[in-house]
């Protein structure tokens, strides 16, 4: 059976055939444009807390420590109480911020001892950061291994520590072949996986072990985290803290170096939750450099990490 051939306009064929194609090209993508939009979601979901001006943060300056400072009240030669510098009178620059590549890097002299904290206050949450040394060193750090920390679950006034600087609250430690360490700050306690301490052997942090008490009210307020995985030299360590109703982990790296739970604080005897609260990034007698500060709020516990706490 013969066909008969239809002619169709040259103009006419090729809105034909835009029609049929159209579709597939504005739908098409990339794997590089699935990732790029993949990453604005995600990205969409972080705060982040630098800007030039600090402006998401409040800051508190407490003393000047020197190198014999044994936990007493600060005195002048004549004997007299020396006051703390107080909340947001940050003259010397202790916090202040720079820019590397377009990004704001925070840095903190170390000169006074204090906090810079959040305006915010968190409960359920993921932070992330990046963090590397400087090279001064002031007081009591002068000559030892470098200094800061992350105080998370941050409440009241500024101050009612031994160094009468922060806010009741517990640390991530960040430390010279130390960072992930766990210390109780004021009257705050925790739950944590570890090795029993002995004699003077301080406990040991360990996925392997029952959860034991630290802090206020337990034999120790150190608890070591498990292995060292700081990079070497003096590059930038990535560190997370991931909180969700009052459980935590320290995280260095990639690697989960603490695995904490049951927060709370001890008033009167009693044991009463700390599980939300602000953030305060520590200024300690080193100077340190923080970029890439960013949080998000959780709904849960990654389902990677609820194997710690089975």
């Amino acid at each position: 059976m013969a066909f008969k051939r239809l002619k169709i306009p040259a103009c006419t064929a090729l809105l034909l055939c835009a029609t049929i194609l159209l579709p597939s090209i504005t739908t098409a993508q990339t794997p590089a444009s699935k990732k790029a939009t993949s990453q604005a979601t995600a990205d969409q979901n972080w705060t982040r807390l630098l800007d030039k001006n600090l402006t998401q943060w409040g800051n508190y300056l407490a003393f000047s420590h020197k190198p014999d400072y044994n936990g007493k009240p600060p005195v002048d030669e004549k004997g007299n109480l020396i006051e703390p510098i107080g909340y947001n009178k940050d003259t010397k620059g202790v916090f202040t911020i720079q820019e590397q590549q377009g990004d704001p890097v925070l840095r903190v002299s170390g000169e006074v001892y204090g906090c810079l904290y959040t305006k915010e206050e968190y409960e359920n949450f993921h932070l992330k950061l990046q963090v590397k040394w400087g090279t001064k060193a002031y007081g009591p750090r002068i000559g030892k291994l470098k200094d800061s920390g992350i105080l998370y679950f941050s409440q009241g006034e500024a101050g009612v520590d031994y160094w009468r600087a922060w806010m009741l609250s517990q640390e991530f430690q960040i430390m010279e072949g130390h960072t992930g360490d766990y210390w109780n700050i004021s009257t705050s306690a925790a739950d944590i996986r570890a090795f029993l301490p002995e004699g003077k052997m301080n406990s040991i942090a360990d996925a392997s072990q029952p959860f034991l008490n630290f802090g206020t009210g337990a034999p120790e307020g150190l608890c070591i985290r498990n292995e060292n995985h700081e990079k070497p030299g003096n590059e930038w360590n990535t560190i997370e803290l991931i909180c969700y109703q009052g459980k935590s982990l320290h995280i260095v790296n990639g690697h989960v170096v603490m695995i904490l739970k049951n927060s709370h604080y001890v008033e009167d005897g009693k044991k009463i939750p700390l599980v939300k609260g602000k953030i305060q990034l520590q200024s300690e007698g080193n100077e340190v450099y923080f970029k890439d500060v960013q949080v998000r709020n959780i709904n849960s516990m990654p389902a990677e990490y609820q194997k710690y706490y089975n």
